[in-house]
């Protein structure tokens, strides 16, 4: 296990949703708030910029190329240069009160994105699936803030964290994408901070980002803490597996409603990092739409 470096001379607003292109050797995240998808070639080094017109939640690459992107408004396809072609769906909550937030793709190519409810006075956040055949869907419709989502290697269990409530669940998942029985994986106190964004590794284990929480930890699928990486910013937002090897986490953070004094305190915040890992990750299947 290695110590957390900075991937690049970078400071975002607010990095969400790593995904590695392990065709590439890229790494790709958005900045929400600033309405951005970036990418990093490892390789070459070099740093692109693609802008939107509204903040990117979550997206996913393209088994045609280009992107699905879950805008403040509505699910979009999009091309490589951020060229928006088909719209998918509106957003279901009120795109007012509600942006869409952290999402992805399972193991079947399906596309997952969640929301976060801004008021905070109820659980009016929700997570949609949309397939191959662009169809949204409504799965979850009782959470907060929707977060977290990562499959097991086999596709067989969904993880989604609902981070306002300190609360990961797991639920199971069948060969037609169909969420079963969901259970409460494990709930965390105000000291453990919120569980964010996260990934699952080869050995079937739930890495989480813990937003407040200065931390990342691994637990294992019956929810049990394994190991726990400190980081030197308070507000780490999401992970992906990637690098040559996928051994290679990939950490993104946050410097929003951070005051002057906490930049100041903090620097690195919204910085990318890179943590080298003992356990193998898994590349994040392409949206089949």
């Amino acid at each position: 296990m290695g110590t957390p470096e900075l991937l690049l001379d970078y400071i975002g607003h607010l990095p969400e949703s790593p995904v590695w292109d392990e065709q590439e050797g890229t790494l790709y995240w958005s900045d929400i708030l600033e309405q951005e998808i970036h990418s990093f070639q490892l390789a070459s080094r070099q740093h692109r910029v693609i802008r939107f017109p509204e903040e990117v939640g979550c997206f996913a690459l393209r088994q045609s190329g280009g992107f699905i992107v879950a805008m403040r408004s509505g699910i979009w396809l999009c091309n490589a240069n951020g060229i928006l072609l088909h719209k998918v769906c509106d957003n279901p909550n009120n795109p007012q009160l509600a942006r869409f937030n952290d999402g992805g793709t399972d193991r079947q190519g399906n596309f997952y994105a969640g929301t976060f409810w801004a008021p905070g006075d109820f659980n009016g956040a929700l997570l949609v699936r949309v397939g191959s055949t662009l169809q949204p869907q409504v799965i979850q419709c009782d959470l907060q803030g929707a977060n977290g989502l990562a499959f097991s290697p086999s596709g067989e269990y969904m993880y989604n964290s609902d981070s306002p409530n300190r609360v990961i669940y797991q639920s199971r998942i069948d060969e037609q994408g169909e969420q079963g029985v969901r259970r409460v994986f494990r709930n965390f106190t105000p000291e453990e901070g919120l569980p964010d964004g996260a990934a699952v590794d080869a050995e079937g284990c739930y890495w989480s980002a813990f937003h407040g929480g200065s931390r990342i930890a691994r637990f294992s699928s019956q929810g049990e803490q394994l190991l726990e990486v400190r980081l030197p910013v308070p507000m780490p937002t999401m992970v992906c597996f990637g690098g040559e090897d996928m051994r290679t986490l990939f950490i993104t953070t946050t410097r929003e409603n951070m005051s002057d004094e906490g930049q100041a305190q903090y620097p690195l915040s919204g910085a990318i990092f890179t943590l080298s890992v003992d356990v193998e990750g898994i590349a994040a299947t392409r949206f089949a739409g």
